[in-house]
């Protein structure tokens, strides 16, 4: 064999491992959208109460899941799928909420929906006492506040998975947990 033929033997099975290996790091679509289905519906609710906004949820729900898909965790098991999927959607929320803080034009036009959203809360939520005055005063949390509440509180979510979503220590997320409801239950006392 002549030295040709041999690196070309070489190039062909590292191309073939590198596509092996692409498609066993990648989810099957059947898989995929069983975990879509059962993912989706809180993980656009988690992004619509920590952004404030539903459209904005809708668009970063496929965000979140494009990029899911192409880390490919197919191989973790479900529950840190779960984790990592929160994850992304939290980092992405974040670079949303960073871009509001620096083109402040386009803020306005953001908290002209966070109203629209306030009030469509309230209309979906008025079956329940009080909820009008607790979808208000999550609206004025900070968003890592709102993030890790609703991740406790709504999710279930225990206190290790909330500190690798957020990415905050394992230690810190009790405190932390804590200073939010207090933060929320004043605001909650002001509107009264």
């Amino acid at each position: 064999m002549d030295f040709t033929s041999v690196m070309n033997d070489a190039l062909l099975s590292v191309a073939g491992a590198r596509a092996n290996a692409e498609a066993a790091r990648l989810m099957d679509e059947e898989s995929f959208r069983a975990f879509y289905e059962r993912t989706s519906r809180p993980v656009w609710i988690y992004l619509a109460r920590v952004t404030g906004d539903r459209d904005l949820a809708d668009d970063l729900l496929q965000e979140t899941f494009y990029r899911f898909y192409k880390a490919g965790a197919a191989h973790q098991d479900e529950s840190h799928r779960r984790n990592s999927l929160f994850c992304i959607a939290t980092n992405i929320a974040r670079d949303v909420n960073r871009k509001k803080t620096r083109h402040p034009i386009e803020q306005l036009e953001l908290n002209q929906s966070d109203e629209e959203t306030i009030a469509i809360d309230a209309r979906i939520a008025e079956r329940f006492e009080g909820s009008t005055d607790l979808w208000r005063a999550m609206a004025q949390l900070k968003p890592i506040q709102r993030e890790m509440l609703w991740l406790a509180y709504a999710l279930g979510s225990s206190h290790a998975e909330i500190a690798d979503i957020v990415g905050v220590k394992s230690s810190s997320v009790k405190i932390l947990l804590f200073r939010a409801r207090k933060k929320l239950a004043g605001f909650l006392g002001a509107t009264s």
